[in-house]
């Protein structure tokens, strides 16, 4: 089997010290913000679009970025990770994955107001911290912890 494998951009939006999750109902867990990036985009252009169309929120995206700049190179802002994530997986094959660019936001609101056909604004739940460790049976281990390097991240700055 070929895996095929999509670039997508995921940001941990954090406003008072609590990240946003909703429960993905294609992929049956919770996840923050995000989608595929569009052919003619960069990742941290589409995380900011993705943001955008799911919560209604428009979040400053906390993503370094190198001096580094020619006549033919421009630094753009980096994620905070890089996650290669199994997505669909067949007796032990994978067939498809996602190479995700993940940021971290600050939004300065909680004011959700997703937009057509996205999920409603009372799926999304916010979390702290502590909610996110109470929720260890419902939770991704990944999501945990990068929910809580995002918040602690935020709030740092």
């Amino acid at each position: 089997m070929e895996t095929t494998r999509h670039f997508v951009a995921t940001v941990y939006v954090v406003h008072d010290g609590e990240t946003a999750l909703h429960d993905h109902e294609k992929l049956d867990m919770w996840l923050p913000p995000g989608g595929h990036i569009d052919r003619d985009e960069l990742p941290h252009v589409a995380a900011k679009r993705e943001t955008r169309e799911e919560l209604g929120l428009d979040v400053d995206l906390l993503a370094p970025q190198e001096d580094i700049t020619s006549s033919t190179v421009e630094s753009i802002p980096q994620p905070q990770h890089f996650l290669l994530e199994d997505i669909n997986v067949h007796d032990g094959e994978v067939g498809h994955q996602h190479v995700d660019f993940i940021f971290y936001g600050e939004a300065d609101s909680r004011n959700i107001g997703p937009g057509d056909g996205e999920a409603p604004a009372d799926a999304w739940e916010w979390f702290s911290p502590a909610d996110l460790d109470a929720a260890s049976d419902r939770l991704p281990s990944d999501v945990i912890e990068i929910g809580k390097r995002a918040i602690e991240t935020v709030e740092a700055e």
